[in-house]
């Protein structure tokens, strides 16, 4: 997320009540998590697991919970709930803002774009030209729809990112303040649940096809061109490279990137990172070959034991 105008450390110092390390005029541009963090950002860290991965970040500045040694041309805000903190940071720059219409007043729609009834399109939101948005649809404040694209009947843009903190008394939201990205020529069947970024884009690119019944989780990017079928769900910030082809029901942990034209067949599970130009199949998710190999010999074991108790 990107604010405004450029905000001085002095100045987001004040905004959270925190101390500071570093010139009162040090400049910030924005505030993003870890995985997307860029120079003139601020990013948080909270347990010491990340503190050296947080302090040698793009980032510019980190809202952190411990008094370390500033790295040269960095800044630090010290804070003794940096998760707490970065909500206020969001509130402020990213407010929810009610809507009494169907059609904010500030949302942006293009020539030759088609709102069947029932739409909800939220404030600061842009759409393209020449789309069509079927009955029901909701898309949520500031998100950003291409040209050339069609949502189907029930799908929702920009829900909230699942991010919890646990602490003793409950689980603690942390709040999403980013956007959907919809490239152009994109198409978006019915029922499909987009989550916004928590600071950052979710983002789908240019020419991807979705299916009914998708789930995809925050700050996650879609490729170019890729093919998503029916109730497949992608957890937060994975990166699927162009021209992947997901079949039904395929479940992507958190942080996966999925390369370049895999194929990935139905009910497959991804628990971690495959290489492109591949087809994968079973839980955890193996190339498809040696997959179906091992649960043809996994079939012929009744008939080696039988082999084995005759000898």
């Amino acid at each position: 997320m990107k604010f405004p105008r450029a905000y001085t450390l002095k100045e987001i110092s004040e905004l959270i009540d925190s101390e500071f390390v570093g010139g009162e005029t040090f400049p910030i541009f924005g505030m993003n998590e870890i995985h997307v963090v860029e120079e003139g950002d601020i990013v948080f860290v909270d347990h010491p697991k990340y503190y050296d991965k947080a302090l040698e970040s793009k980032a510019s500045v980190v809202l952190i919970n411990k008094d370390v040694e500033c790295p040269e041309g960095k800044a630090l805000l010290i804070s003794d709930d940096p998760f707490r903190d970065f909500n206020k940071l969001t509130k402020f720059f990213r407010p929810f803002q009610s809507a009494n219409t169907s059609i904010a007043e500030t949302a942006e729609i293009g020539e030759g774009t088609i709102i069947q009834p029932n739409v909800f399109i939220g404030n600061h939101v842009r759409i393209g030209k020449h789309c069509t948005i079927h009955p029901n649809v909701t898309i949520y404040d500031h998100c950003v729809i291409g040209d050339h694209v069609t949502i189907h009947s029930g799908t929702v843009l920009g829900s909230d990112a699942f991010y919890y903190k646990n602490r003793p008394e409950g689980l603690d939201k942390l709040i999403s303040g980013g956007r959907v990205v919809v490239e152009d020529h994109v198409d978006i069947g019915a029922a499909c649940t987009i989550d916004r970024g928590v600071t950052g884009d979710t983002l789908i690119k240019t020419g991807s096809k979705l299916d009914n019944q998708i789930q995809i989780g925050h700050d996650t990017v879609i490729g170019k061109k890729c093919m998503i079928a029916s109730q497949v769900g992608i957890a937060g910030c994975v990166v699927v490279e162009d021209e992947v082809i997901m079949w039904g029901q395929v479940g992507v942990t958190s942080a996966a990137t999925i390369g370049k034209k895999a194929i990935i067949l139905a009910q497959t599970g991804v628990a971690k990172s495959l290489e492109g130009g591949k087809t994968y199949f079973g839980s955890p998710a193996e190339e498809a070959r040696d997959k179906l190999k091992q649960m043809a010999l996994v079939k012929k074991i009744p008939e080696i034991l039988e082999k084995l108790k005759k000898i």
